[in-house]
């Protein structure tokens, strides 16, 4: 039985565009954008509600400390790159640090990825100078091309629309992935054993001789592998144009409520978090579970304001604190964050964005991060929670499946030399599959140690 949603429902969602709306881009055809959004609003949802409602449950059980958070994928899709095998790749890395984070911190572990969706990044300028020539910023597939010419820079509509079939196609490809036998327990275990066997990580071959004997032990007790041939894979990006969230946006036929169905799970950045702008106020009419950028100037107070708007009634895993203060911070500024919020009492669950706050330029001119500060990063969050006695709840990395050289260090180290061998993100440096493998290996190591 449908139930029909409140007329005063429908017209809030749309209170967002008489409020400031930061980080959207100046669409130079109000009448195509129009004919666009329209369109977008018959196309069927991405996601359905039912997801979102089971995810938010899982969240919800991170906040408690009876779950953890991966969430993994690239700072920003490219279009041209939803290939099959591209997809394959960033699922297989993801998958092979669940196994290993699954068995050292012995919780159930939410896979989700940056994916299917995470097209768009806010920017710091509006536009970009090269020899005397401005032209818009770069602000992701969905909006723009990335080729400094007037016409690929020139903000287009018909992306908007691109973005959704891409989407569309690396969701079927992620659930034909995640339940066809290809993310069976048995299989990724094998990856990560190659991955071991390389001299260079032996470090991790302990740990993986413990998963091994635990997978060995299962079989021996009979365990059924073909029920853990599927996994449950969530995607998630930057809730950051409006024009197309908004059309995306279904009233569930069970309950009359909204959900914005391009994905399970959306998140407001730093740069739009404003209490009194659009994104906060369109994100609070929706029922996603939705996550928040929370850098290392935020106060107390604004942390709870933000509780006020998107959870004010304190429902469990519907609000996730993403921080990223970078590794030379976090352990001054994170303290007195979680204090206060722990104090009101609502549930938070913590996850930890380790790579947003460590960035750097090399002497050549790429932008990079050291790999010793992502994992500095996230020792630091674990030790402010085991010392606070909260729960750290999960991770949250920019990475790739790919063998690409945008971080520095790591086993492999990569000098500032090697960036130029493979350096292939438009925006922001990723984690590459070894770099990822390894982070996951050295989490387990700061569990084992808290």
């Amino acid at each position: 039985m449908s139930v029909e949603p409140d007329p005063g429902v429908l017209e809030g969602l749309d209170a967002w565009e008489g409020l400031s709306a930061e980080q959207q881009p100046s669409w130079p055809d109000a009448t195509r954008l129009r004919q666009v959004r329209e369109k977008l609003a018959t196309l069927p949802p991405l996601v359905f509600a039912g997801e979102a409602d089971a995810l938010r449950a899982k969240l919800a059980a991170a906040g408690r400390g009876e779950a953890f958070l991966l969430q993994g994928g690239d700072c920003a899709e490219i279009f041209a790159e939803a290939t099959a095998d591209r997809i394959r790749h960033k699922i297989m890395t993801v998958l092979q640090m669940a196994v290993v984070l699954t068995y050292g911190a012995s919780l159930p572990v939410i896979k989700m990825g940056r994916m299917a969706g995470q097209y768009a990044k806010p920017r710091s300028a509006d536009t970009e100078t090269r020899d005397g020539v401005t032209l818009p910023a770069f602000r992701g597939d969905i909006v723009n091309g990335y080729a400094f010419t007037p016409a690929d820079r020139t903000p287009d509509p018909e992306r908007l629309l691109e973005a959704y079939h891409t989407s569309a196609s690396t969701l079927n490809l992620i659930r034909a992935f995640t339940t066809g036998g290809f993310a069976s327990l048995l299989r990724v275990h094998e990856w990560n054993r190659g991955f071991t066997a390389n001299p260079a990580y032996s470090r991790y071959e302990e740990i993986a001789a413990e998963i091994d004997r635990a997978i060995r032990f299962m079989a021996a007790c009979g365990a059924d592998f073909d029920a853990l041939r599927a996994v449950d894979f969530y995607a998630s990006h930057e809730g950051l144009l409006l024009d197309y969230e908004r059309p995306l946006t279904r009233i569930d036929s069970r309950t009359g409520l909204p959900y914005d169905c391009s994905g399970h799970f959306l998140w407001i950045g730093e740069r739009t978090r404003k209490l009194d702008g659009a994104h906060i106020d369109y994100f609070s009419r929706v029922q996603n579970p939705l996550g928040v950028k929370l850098g290392p100037t935020t106060t107390g107070d604004e942390a709870l304001a933000l509780m006020d708007r998107l959870n004010p009634n304190g429902e469990p895993g519907r609000l996730t604190f993403i921080t990223r203060m970078g590794a030379g911070l976090i352990r001054d500024r994170l303290p007195a964050l979680v204090e206060k919020v722990t104090a009101d009492g609502r549930p938070i669950t913590w996850v930890c964005d380790p790579m947003h706050g460590n960035g750097i330029v090399s002497s050549s001119g790429y932008k990079t991060r050291r790999f010793a500060d992502v994992i500095d990063e996230v020792a630091g969050f674990f030790e402010v929670h085991r010392a606070l006695g909260t729960v750290p709840g999960g991770l949250h990395i920019e990475l790739t499946g790919d063998d690409v050289t945008e971080v520095l260090g790591g086993t492999e180290e990569i000098d500032e030399e090697g960036l130029s061998r493979r350096y292939e993100t438009r925006v922001d440096p990723r984690l590459n599959h070894q770099q990822s493998l390894e982070l996951a290996f050295q989490v387990v190591e700061l569990l084992r140690r808290s």
